[in-house]
């Protein structure tokens, strides 16, 4: 992952008088699962037809594999695979009829396209004896596997997923996102994810986006929101102990004295520490020096739903 493969320089898009995307800039290196997290409404899908050269901008740049996807969108198209929320097909159609017919656009032909076909199809998880079936039979979440198949079938650089686990039941969503970080890896594909389901997010992407009324509000890997949002403290350990703590605490002004510990606050049986940065090890060495019985040791850091909630407090 050492070149952008997408580069937004102050993208911006008004509808009247709403501004849908507001002087956005992003970049997404190549093979990178990146994930556009933001509630209905936020632009996540105007900003995807603007790098898709679907919409013009107002103002500012969208270059996609090096294109500029205003000047030169049918480029972008070949560079790009797009599977919007709601997945069409031809419902009288089977699934492999509906692949092929996709694939033959895409200028495939012959022994060439039913190769690529029957091969996309088992990696999407497809089988032969679904693939003969019609597409109206077809429950949301083996569509939204059919859709991945079909902008698979070019060979796309990079997968835009817009939405894609609505309507899917729990297992479904499991492997699907299971699925994208599979091809991702064998394929070095780059990703750009656009969902409202903190979780899913979470679960499958490199960096996130937080991206709110048409503003890139935050964007890192977990680890760097979780420290932009906690500042000095990024950590917190909970230390479990057998034996009721003594008030107050002796060994309160001794664990002070280890430099990254900020504070730390005894209870019962319970020693909560702010740290400025992870010495987990030092800490349970401490108390074991110390005589204590451990009976657990918890580290809590900054997860993706506080960081997302700290934007709408």
């Amino acid at each position: 992952m050492d070149r952008n493969i997408i580069e937004l320089r102050g993208l911006t898009k008004s509808y009247g008088s709403l501004k849908a995307v507001d002087h956005l800039d992003l970049t997404i290196k190549k093979g990178e699962v990146f994930g556009l997290l933001g509630p209905n409404g936020a632009g996540k899908t105007t900003t995807i037809l603007m790098m898709l050269g679907l919409t013009e901008p107002d103002e500012g740049t969208a270059h996609v594999c090096g294109h500029n996807a205003t000047l030169e969108p049918i480029a972008v198209k070949r560079k790009v695979g797009y599977m919007p929320d709601s997945v069409g097909f031809y419902d009288n159609m089977t699934a492999w009829q509906n692949l092929m017919y996709i694939g033959q656009l895409n200028g495939l032909s012959g022994f060439k396209l039913e190769q690529i076909c029957s091969e996309t199809l088992k990696l999407v998880g497809l089988d032969e004896q679904v693939v003969q079936k019609k597409t109206s039979a077809f429950s949301r979440g083996m569509k939204q596997r059919l859709g991945l198949a079909e902008v698979l079938i070019k060979q796309p650089e990079v997968i835009i997923l817009d939405e894609p686990t609505l309507g899917i039941d729990p297992i479904g969503v499991k492997d699907f996102l299971n699925l994208i970080v599979k091809l991702s890896k064998q394929k070095g594909l780059t990703v750009l994810l656009s969902s409202h389901h903190l979780q899913q997010v979470q679960q499958v992407c490199d960096r996130v986006g937080i991206f709110v009324k048409g503003k890139m509000l935050a964007e890192g890997n977990l680890q760097s929101l979780s420290r932009k949002l906690s500042g000095d403290d990024s950590c917190q350990v909970v230390v479990s102990l057998k034996d009721e703590i003594a008030q107050p605490w002796k060994d309160e002004k001794e664990i002070i004295k280890l430099g990254p510990v900020k504070k730390a606050i005894a209870n019962s049986h319970t020693v909560n520490i702010t740290l400025s940065e992870d010495i987990t090890p030092e800490i349970t060495r401490f108390f074991v020096n110390k005589g204590y019985d451990v009976t657990g040791i918890q580290k809590k850091e900054y997860g993706l739903e506080d960081i997302y909630q700290s934007y709408f407090n």
